[in-house]
This record gives C-alpha cells, structure tokens and sequence, in this order.
C-alpha cells in the first residue's frame, strides 16, 4: 500500500484565503496523525495531496466559457510566457499546511494545456471531438511548462511534486460533449507523444518527479473500451505492450510501471463492483503493472443512495464509498486509493462541506462521516504497509469462500504497517449487529484497540474499547470500525 489522498479543485483556490484559524481546522482534519487528549485522532492523515494546476480559465472570467467561478483555475504562465509565481496562492497555503502536518507526498494534475497551447483558446474543449486540445506546435512547449511548473513551485513553496499527471480523463466522452470545467481529451498516440516529450525534459533538467498515465474516466477503457474507441481505449495494452511500438511508454526512466484511473460508474450493480475490478486486475497481472484509484465521487448512477446530488454527511454515503475502497483495494489490488475533492458544495463530492459567502472570501464547514470512514483506513494504513490475506470462517469453523467480502454484511481488509503494527478494517453494512472475532494467530498475540465510526454523535474514529486475540466483539449495524494492534 501507497498513500490515501484527496485533491484540492477547485475550492482551496478560496478557502486557502480564508482565515487562518479556518484553515488550519480544515488542515487539521484532512492531514493530522495527531490524537486530542481521550486518545480520538484528530483528523483522518492523508498521506498525499493532489494539486490543480490550471490552465487560464480564471484569468479568462466569463470569456473562458466556464460559467462558475468557482470551478476555473488560475495559470502560473502569462501570456508573454514569463511566469508569475503569486498565482494559485490559496492552493499554495494548503500544500504548506499539508506539509506541516507531515505530508511529504505530492501530486500535480492538470485538466487542461494552458490556454495559451490550446487549439481554441479555451480550457473547455466543448464541442471540438475527442483529440488533443493542444496546438500541433505546443507539444513541446507543454512538457516545458509542466517542468517549469514542478521546478518552480519547489524553488518558491519548498514543496516537491513526486508524480505528475499530464491528462486528467483524456477517454471520457464528457470531455468533448460538454460540462463547464476545465478539460482536455487526447487520444493514446496524443498522451504517448507528450510523455515522450515530458520525460526527456525531466531527464535533461535531471528532475526525478514520475510521469503518472493515464487518469482513465472509466476502468473499462483501462482494459477495453467504453463509450469511446479504440484510440483512446486498451490503455494498459497500449502503454505498456512493448509490441504496441506508437505508444509503448514502458521503456522511460520517469514513467513507472503504474497506471492510475478513476472509479466512476462502476460501483453499481454489486455484481459490476467486483467483476469489473477483476478483469481490470486480470489485464494488470498479465502485463505486470500496478494499479492507483485516483479519483472518484458519487455520481448520478450510484442510485442506492441517491445519486450525487446534495451533500450527505451521514453514514448512508460513507458505506457505500467504504465499499468502494475495499472493492478497489481486495479486487483491482489499488496500491493508493484517492477520493475526488476535499472540500465541495451541496453534492456527494466533497469529504467537507462548504458554505461560502457570496465573494468567496469566507464561509464556514462542516466535517461529514465520509471523511471519517475513510480516515478508517488513511490514518491506520501507512504508507508501505502490506495488505495480508483474509480467511473467513462461520461459527462452526467452515471457510467461506470470498468470506471477506459480503457486499451487504461484513467487508474485511488487514495490513501490517512498516512499524510492525497490524491493522484490519471492518466494514458493516447490514442493518443489523454482527459479531466477529480475530483470529489469536493474527499478530501473535496482539491487542487490539478499536476505533469506531458510526451515525452517533461524536463516533468519529472514536476509540471504544480493547479486544484479545481471539475475542468475541461486535461491530454495530451502518458502521466502520478499525482494529489497530498495540
């Protein structure tokens, strides 16, 4: 296991200008490992932190054709092509923030080519089909300015981008039918060209930041093709078969063996959540590469609970999004697992809800219990910890086949940390109480303490009690609990 994240589109380009005390509570929730005086973390410790780097769409106003300020991003380059280095600042502050908490994990992800580069002068490709929205002859000036960009947010911030990721859903249909937000298709021979390029910068400016494909909108086009075509679609194949000569990437020095894509409209029906995470495994395994979820939020289709709109901060979307993870993390075998954004409005896509005043310059949030529930696994499982296998047996002793996964009953995952600590998450998605017991060979003979997540007040990592190996406990119906050993 890698690192759990979150990302900061577009709202930290404001609230990372709010006031300081308001900050450094959002800080504290999203980046803390620290815990207050009753033993309850204080927030959920991510381990990365995903940064916007915009393309103009702000600079632009009304003109950009994206309606809502708050969804367009500032550009470091100015139209004479210097740069101004006081662009991005409330995102800045939060890198800074992120990085006293202990972060030390960062990545850079772009929507859009400046608009600069861009074929029509706009972030948004609305209408224009589903190649590359970057000029013929800007190829190489993109790769220039993503290394400009890793170079001189180190230099001003103190802040080192690690991995990069060129294309933000470059297969997704909705890139070039319409929403208006910053975006940019490109075709698998269109990301091969530019990575060539990106990488041959980072080398001969000896920067070691890793080059991430492919942010794939979809995992089926990961493994075969989904509402697109073959251009865009087979991308684990395309990148990394070394017989696929036009776009084989697997032979750069920045360009690990490691495809990222995003878990939209997978989720549902139940038989979909994990079979379409075992074939996505299956194509993985055949050509040796890993695997990050970096990106996913409720959606329309996720009609158990709803569809995305309106923010929830009850437990309903916290189960549904725990289930996710631990589909993710036991079937694709995700390395890192990264939710959408960190803050939004009134819609299922942000860990915190924000309501801010008219002028964006203040406002106020409100935490929910899917930041919590994924703090169940972010603040427990580490970065380098090991996923361990699960047999699960009924209470005659019988093993039960795929025992750790009863998508309406009890979900379990366990890891051992770099430090020798072993975790196990539970997840209880039935509406009623469930014991269970861990096995005394588990952590020899460990202890555990338990911390609990629920729709009770207060129950927020909440530390509840200390079990024995082997000990008979239950885990109440709609709640997450994670077992750490002492």
């Amino acid at each position: 296991m890698e690192y759990f994240s979150a990302s900061d589109a577009w709202s930290m380009q404001f609230i990372g200008l709010w006031p300081k005390e308001k900050q450094n509570q959002i800080a504290d929730w999203l980046f803390s490992t620290e815990n207050d005086e009753n033993g309850q973390p204080k927030g959920i410790g991510l381990s990365l932190w995903r940064f916007n780097v915009g393309a103009g769409s702000a600079e632009q106003g009304e003109a950009g054709e994206i309606s809502s300020p708050w969804m367009r991003a500032e550009c470091f380059l100015k139209p004479d092509g210097t740069y101004d280095w006081n662009k991005q600042q409330g995102q800045r502050n939060f890198l800074k923030l992120a990085k006293e908490r202990g972060v030390n994990k960062f990545l850079a992800f772009l929507n859009s080519p400046p608009v600069f580069y861009t074929q029509n002068g706009l972030a948004t490709n609305t209408g224009r089909g589903g190649t590359a929205n970057l000029k013929s002859d800007c190829y190489e000036k993109y790769a220039c300015f993503l290394a400009d960009v890793v170079q001189g947010v180190e230099k001003h911030d103190g802040i080192k981008f690690q991995y990069i990721c060129p294309f933000n859903e470059p297969d997704g249909h909705w890139n070039w039918v319409g929403p208006k937000q910053e975006g940019c298709p490109a075709t698998n021979r269109e990301i091969a060209r530019t990575v060539r390029l990106l990488s041959k910068e980072f080398a001969d400016r000896e920067v070691d930041t890793q080059i991430l494909i492919n942010e794939s909108s979809d995992y089926r086009c990961m493994f075969s093709t989904h509402m697109t075509d073959w251009q865009r679609g087979y991308q684990i194949q395309s990148f990394f078969r070394p017989d696929s000569v036009e776009t084989y990437l697997g032979d750069l020095p920045n360009v690990p063996r490691l495809i990222v894509g995003h878990g939209y409209w997978t989720n549902t029906p139940l038989s979909a959540l994990h079979d379409i995470r075992c074939q996505l495994r299956d194509t993985l395994d055949k050509y040796k590469v890993n695997f990050w979820q970096t990106e996913v939020c409720i959606m329309s289709n996720d009609e158990e609970i709803g569809g995305g709109g309106g923010f929830d901060r009850t437990m309903k979307t916290a189960l549904y999004v725990a289930r996710m993870i631990h589909h993710d993390i036991v079937y694709a075998q995700a390395k890192s697992w990264q939710w959408w954004r960190a803050i939004g409005e009134d819609y299922k896509d942000g860990l915190i809800r924000a309501y801010t005043d008219n002028d964006f310059q203040n406002g106020r949030v409100e935490d929910s219990k899917l930041m919590w529930v994924l703090g169940n696994y972010s603040r427990f499982v580490r970065p380098g910890a090991v996923r361990l296998a699960i047999s699960a047996f009924d209470n005659t002793g019988k093993l039960i086949h795929e025992g750790d996964t009863d998508q309406k009953g009890l979900m379990c995952s366990a890891y051992k940390n770099v430090d020798g600590t072993y975790v196990v998450v539970l997840i209880n998605y039935a509406n009623e109480d469930k014991n269970f017991s861990v096995g005394k060979a588990v952590g020899k003979k460990a202890k555990w303490m338990v911390y609990r997540t629920s729709d009770r007040e207060g129950e927020n990592l909440k530390p509840i009690e200390k079990l024995k190996g082997g000990q008979v406990s239950r885990i109440p119906a709609r709640s997450v609990i994670t077992l750490l050993s002492e």
